[in-house]
């Protein structure tokens, strides 16, 4: 199947899944909607990506066929793309149920091929703690990025995490700088 065969959510999820380093273990058609079984290799859990094919709003109702397949598969986490917009009533229950919202603005493309969006990656809590300890600060006095940023939402980071952002620099060679995401 070639790039002009896929919808735009269908190529956003693939995005997702290369960007995150989820191993895809499955892929069905459902009504109106395209699900992706992926592996977290991070926490060894599966999820479901749900792509909902050209919906203007997602409302609960279609979010309903969602929470039934998750719970039919026992999954625990699902990641929901779209080209519409999600009511209200579908954000807060998102929520509750551990399942990540991706924003219409996601790009059909991966962000880190372009020369200036530097490497990305979240560090693991040791790491955090030795760096919080080597700097003698608290993660809020850390400069800070929005969990909305696109390439927050690209690796999957959450509020609460600390980033490590690697730049080439033409002086020093490479620069490392950390940042805390923040809702």
């Amino acid at each position: 199947m070639s790039i002009k065969d896929k919808t735009i959510e269908e190529r956003k999820a693939e995005v997702l899944i290369k960007l995150r380093k989820y191993k895809l273990i499955k892929k069905e058609k459902h009504e109106g909607a395209f699900a992706y079984i992926v592996k977290i290799p991070k926490n060894k859990e599966k999820a479901i990506m749900w792509c909902f094919l050209g919906s203007a709003t997602v409302g609960i109702v279609a979010m309903n066929t969602l929470y039934k397949v998750m719970k039919e598969r026992e999954l625990e986490r699902a990641i929901v793309v779209t080209q519409g917009r999600y009511t209200h009533a579908v954000k807060q229950a998102a929520k509750k149920r551990n399942v990540e919202l991706l924003p219409k603005t996601f790009p059909v493309f991966d962000i880190f091929e372009h020369e200036l969006v530097p490497r990305h990656e979240i560090l693991g809590a040791k790491e955090r703690d030795l760096l919080l300890t080597q700097f003698k600060v608290n993660p809020y006095q850390m400069p800070q990025i929005k969990s909305d940023d696109p390439v927050v939402k690209a690796i999957g980071a959450k509020p609460g995490d600390v980033l490590k952002i690697t730049r080439k620099s033409q002086t020093a060679g490479e620069h490392i700088a950390y940042r805390y995401v923040v809702d």
